[in-house]
């Protein structure tokens, strides 16, 4: 497997939010790189440790061992974009540009290729890096399952199975008590987990972003039931779900961040509405970070580990600003510009809405 291809060092970093999976993509980069004749570097923190110059160098002893372990062995960020950089200037935050800084630790360091992992925003980082001469191969991580050119990204079988747990438990207290109980899970605007974590878990009512709900049809479904001598019902929402007509419900902004719109808060209003709607007593259980924490999957360690020992021979090869993506059953590679080209949303003509609306459960459309 050896190469002379003059590719002596390598930077790895984590990007954005944690999921399941990262500590597998890590090990499956670093084992095999001795045999490409490479050394590792673990950038602590995401881009914030490449900005501010924090790396230490990874050998098989440091990932033996992680490939259950959910997180990242090596830290992550979600602000740390080094174009959208916080700084307190006079008791203010201004935003700074720090890629130079970036660019310079990639340099210093004696980098000859950064792998990095993350999932849209840290995509969108890796090209304007890419346009500046770093080679860069992306690995495509996020619970959301929304960036394009790769089938699945790891971490959002993890989340599903979160999700469809939750609901199982939620199933017969619902029943037991003759509920209503809304869970709200993530997504940002991707319905994604929703949709599947509904699927799987026997949701009634599922709602997503791509597909805005009425009330009406949302109370008719639980009434609906009700005649069927079903005096419960479970609703999987999706953070970013909205009425026909309404707009998404936040909880704040955070300037720090490259995308400030913080979601949450649509499980209790669609709860309240039902409850005034049906008379229907109604509970409301915000999933929250657990969709992100804990050991991920056998799929999501599978593809994980061939998404790193793909992608560190991207790197042997030198095809940089390329991003590996699961193709059918194939990993394959794209580039990292068009993996950005557009989000991944829940088409309403998707197989998995066909089926679940085969099978009777509401969208509220």
């Amino acid at each position: 497997m050896a190469k002379k291809n003059g590719i002596r060092r390598i930077g790895i970093l984590t990007g954005g939010g944690d999921c399941p999976g990262l500590n597998a993509v890590i090990r499956g980069v670093t084992k095999p790189a001795e045999d490409y004749g490479m050394s590792v570097y673990g950038i602590i923190d995401g881009f914030e440790g490449l900005v501010e110059g924090k790396a230490k160098e990874l050998t098989n002893a440091d990932v033996s061992g992680i490939l259950s372990r959910g997180g990242t062995i090596l830290g992550s960020s979600n602000k740390g974009d080094p174009y959208h950089w916080p700084v307190e200037v006079n008791g203010k935050i201004e935003i700074q540009d720090k890629s130079a800084s970036a660019i310079k630790n990639y340099k210093s360091w004696g980098l000859d290729a950064l792998i990095a992992i993350g999932g849209d925003g840290t995509m969108h980082i890796c090209n304007k890096l890419s346009k500046l001469g770093m080679n860069i191969v992306g690995v495509p991580k996020t619970i959301d399952n929304d960036l394009e050119a790769t089938d699945v990204t790891f971490g959002h079988d993890s989340a599903v199975y979160v999700v469809s747990m939750a609901l199982d438990r939620l199933h017969t207290t619902a029943s037991s008590h003759h509920r209503v109980i809304v869970v709200e899970v993530m997504g940002r605007y991707a319905g994604w987990i929703a949709l599947n974590g509904g699927l799987s878990g026997g949701a009634d009512i599922i709602l997503i972003p791509e597909i805005p709900f009425s009330w009406d049809k949302i109370a008719a479904k639980i009434h609906e039931r009700e005649l069927m001598g079903k005096r419960f019902s479970l609703v999987c929402v999706a953070e970013g779900a909205k009425p026909l007509g309404g707009e998404i419900v936040t909880r704040g902004s955070d300037i720090k961040r490259t995308d400030p719109v913080q979601l949450g808060g649509i499980g209790k209003v669609v709860a309240d509405k039902i409850e005034e709607l049906t008379g229907r007593e109604t509970r409301v259980t915000v999933l929250g970070h657990l969709q992100r924490g804990g050991s991920p999957t056998p799929y999501d360690r599978i593809l994980a580990t061939k998404f790193g020992a793909f992608a560190i021979d991207l790197v042997a090869n030198k095809k940089f600003g390329r991003m590996v993506a699961l193709k059918g059953n194939e990993i394959k590679n794209v580039k990292i510009e068009d993996a950005i080209s557009h989000q991944k949303l829940v088409s309403p003509d998707d197989q998995a809405v066909f089926v679940a609306k085969s099978l009777g459960i509401s969208f509220g459309d």
